[in-house]
């Protein structure tokens, strides 16, 4: 009798236990879900944060929680605004319905305002070209400037100055894509003016573009050198391109020019795909991190039997020591996957260092004044001084202002020195430097010595004057 109150009371227990569990899952709210999808989405993995945000907003609306319900359409839209405009557009306009009906913080309804214009934009601009839809595309941007107008006069009557900056930018980027250059260079100048400090990378890059648009190519070179991409390798690469644009165009390649977007874009699909690794290396991070967690209160489920019966502790260390074994296999799994990401992407770093090695020779060797050095032979040889700063600028947008930089790091070189160092980074030969110089090789070999020591610093022989250069 005793016994099978024992058993009765034992099975009792586990059904709360189960019934806990059950509970404890019920209780997750939209909010709790909403951080989640952000975290997933902050780790790339678009699919698992577009899966909890579905779930945010349905348990939202029927908790009746229209902030999160509404913040869950924006954060989805977003994430669907490359990959479908149309559906991100929708999904926009639902959020804004929402907002409308319970409104709370006017910041945000400037935000939804200004994301709506930017999505009817983008269906505008995809839609281009379609025999369908050339009809339609002035109402669909016509829509889009009616949004981003209308979160603009918000901004400004409420004084939001970094808002009215992001709406300013919208309304360039909308003025560019209709082509009209003019609108977006006076757009842009108002919004880099009324930029704040977060903001101000986003701002001169629609300024640069504009003037590139416009083929104002020095303002451009100005505004592009203003840009600190910092640890942001994608805008590197955009600043990094357009210069090398600006110096073809310079100099009329524009077919190489057509080559190297056709280079920049192969790079660019090399970094979506290592994005979209990282995306399924996550999810299944986090799905190794469910069933830890299923592992986890399992195990203190086992830990409540344990007060009850004896026969539960068995049990208990039983799963802990699978749990324990699973985890370790796990994190070595993860630590080998790791070690295999970090020397994928060092071979995507050392292919896109290639391609823009490449391209900085084959924008040299079709310079004119690189030309006439190389087909001069063992004839004297003179530059103008508008030779010697066309290949000097041309060296300073290819290699990220070496020369500049030397200049600034230096200020007490003579420009004798600096041409040397020139001609030494175009890689040109002792006997045809010797050539300009007038001075024979034995002389210039004395005067790269004399040059390293004295104004470099470096007194080991086994160090040239290129390790140098190329190290600045």
């Amino acid at each position: 009798m005793f016994a099978r109150s024992l058993y009765i009371f034992i099975i009792g227990i586990l059904m709360v236990a189960c019934g806990q569990e059950s509970g404890d899952r019920s209780l997750k709210s939209g909010v709790r879900l909403l951080e989640e999808a952000e975290a997933a989405l902050a780790n790339d993995s678009i699919r698992q944060g577009e899966s909890l945000l579905r779930k945010a907003i349905q348990l939202s609306k029927a908790s009746e929680d229209w902030h999160t319900n509404y913040i869950a359409y924006q954060r989805l839209a977003e994430a669907l605004s490359q990959s479908n405009p149309e559906e991100a557009l929708r999904l926009m306009k639902k959020a804004l319905t929402v907002y409308e009906q319970h409104p709370d913080d006017e910041r945000n309804q400037v935000l939804l305002l200004d994301y709506a214009g930017t999505y009817a934009a983008q269906v505008a601009f995809t839609t281009e070209g379609s025999s369908t839809s050339e009809a339609a595309k002035p109402s669909a941007y016509d829509e889009a400037l009616g949004y981003i107008n209308r979160a603009y006069d918000i901004a400004e009557k409420s004084q939001m100055t970094d808002l009215m900056c992001q709406t300013l930018t919208s309304l360039a980027n909308i003025a560019w894509a209709q082509e009209d250059y003019q609108k977006a260079l006076d757009y842009a100048h108002r919004a880099e003016s009324a930029a704040t400090t977060d903001l101000r990378q986003g701002t001169l890059q629609v300024l640069a573009r504009s003037y590139l648009s416009l083929n104002m190519l020095d303002s451009a070179e100005t505004i592009y050198r203003q840009i600190d991409s910092g640890d942001d390798v994608h805008l590197a690469y955009i600043v990094q391109s357009n210069l090398a644009k600006i110096a073809l165009r310079r100099i009329g390649a524009t077919q190489i020019e057509d080559s190297l977007d056709e280079a920049f874009n192969q790079i660019e699909d090399i970094y979506y795909k290592a994005l979209e690794q990282k995306d399924q290396y996550y999810q299944e991070t986090l799905r190794q991190e469910m069933e830890n967690q299923q592992l986890e209160y399992r195990s203190q489920m086992y830990a409540r039997t344990l007060l009850i019966v004896i026969i539960a502790a068995a049990i208990i260390l039983f799963a802990v020591v699978l749990a324990l074994r699973y985890r370790i296999r796990m994190q070595e799994q993860e630590r080998r996957r790791l070690q295999q990401e970090a020397e994928h992407q060092k071979t995507l770093l050392h292919q896109a260092n290639e391609v823009v090695a490449f391209l900085q020779n084959f924008i040299l060797e079709r310079t004119e004044v690189l030309k006439k050095l190389n087909q001069s032979g063992d004839s004297l040889i003179y530059l103008s001084p508008h030779e010697w700063s066309e290949i000097e600028r041309t060296l300073d947008a290819i290699d990220n202002n070496r020369f500049a930089k030397i200049r600034e790091q230096y200020p007490a070189m003579q420009e004798d020195d600096i041409r040397l160092c020139i001609l030494t980074r175009l890689g040109l030969s002792n006997r045809t430097i010797g050539n300009i110089y007038c001075i024979t090789v034995s002389a210039i070999q004395h005067r790269k010595l004399k040059l390293k020591k004295d104004v470099f610093g470096e007194s080991n022989p086994d160090i040239t004057l290129e390790q140098i250069l190329n190290s600045k």
